[in-house]
């Protein structure tokens, strides 16, 4: 017990130095690497913290490699799957003002293409729809997690149909993401819930005790231009989450992964697209 106590202690530490690091990569290298730069060191940083926390990831299918733009939607669990899509698909995020003010992750993620929604007033409202068409008109991948909160992956929220008014406009596409924890027996794990009162130390500790953590992420839909009513489209968005989070919430659990580690394969991220971290094929076999 004391050795595991210990063992969570130095990985947590090693994960407040890769916070670190990702700072300064902001700082001194963000100014001169130009947009594939940016996405090529958002990707590399998202797959090294995702490793230091021992999270494997499987790409159900591999249908996420055919996303160029356009509007993601995803159910939302924890905020690591900030860094679960980031090291698939390098995008920017529409996120609560109040992570803005979150201690380093505030500050990385100001200057990570973050759009920031401000309550209270039509004018905010308006700000936020207009941050958010700017970045779609200029070809660039958004995520929103349109339930507005996080929930331990047992269930899905109404998706709020206002934060899918800016696609319409743009005439771009939305793609339905799904995604969910599991541990090693091929069941749901809560361990990455960022829910309640739960502080950001003791989530990230709560997954570091969860040996050979899964996350799997899914295509559950794309609706491309043009566009229904935006309450409409909200709606078949849901559906198309809801649908593939019923159908993935557990399965065989797959002997042999290691609990710790870079899990990662195909051709380095730099250059091109990433390949799938896993398959369904794989999981089957």
């Amino acid at each position: 017990m004391r050795h595991s106590f210990l063992v969570i202690r130095l990985r947590l530490l090693l994960v407040g130095f890769h916070l670190l690091s990702g700072a300064l990569q902001v700082a001194l290298l963000y100014p001169f690497g130009g947009s594939t730069g940016r996405q090529c060191l958002k990707r590399a940083w998202s797959r090294q913290l995702l490793a230091l926390l021992g999270i494997r990831v499987e790409v159900v299918d591999g249908g996420l490699g055919g996303i160029k733009n356009g509007l993601l939607v995803c159910n939302h669990i924890s905020f690591i799957d900030i860094f679960v899509l980031n090291a698939l698909l390098p995008s920017g995020f529409v996120a609560k003002s109040d992570v803005a003010r979150w201690p380093l992750i505030g500050w990385l993620s100001r200057r990570n293409d973050t759009i920031f929604i401000e309550r209270g007033s039509r004018k905010a409202a308006h700000n936020t729809q207009r941050n958010m068409l700017a970045a779609m008109d200029a070809g660039k991948r958004l995520v929103v997690f349109p339930e507005g909160t996080t929930t331990a992956g047992d269930r899905l929220l109404p998706f709020h149909a206002a934060l899918f008014q800016s696609a319409i406009d743009a005439a771009v596409p939305v793609h339905a993401i799904c995604l969910g924890y599991h541990g090693a027996d091929g069941l749901r794990s809560a361990a990455p819930a960022y829910i309640d009162d739960i502080s950001l130390v003791a989530c990230m500790a709560a997954v570091l005790r969860t040996r050979r953590l899964v996350v799997r992420i899914n295509l559950a839909g794309s609706f491309t231009p043009p566009l229904p009513e935006r309450r409409l489209l909200a709606h078949r968005a849901h559906q198309a989450v809801a649908a593939a989070q019923a159908q993935g919430q557990n399965f065989a659990a797959i002997p042999g992964r290691p609990d710790f580690g870079p899990w990662i394969s195909g051709a380095d991220p730099c250059l091109g697209s990433p390949q799938p971290f896993g398959n369904e094929a794989a999981i089957r076999r």
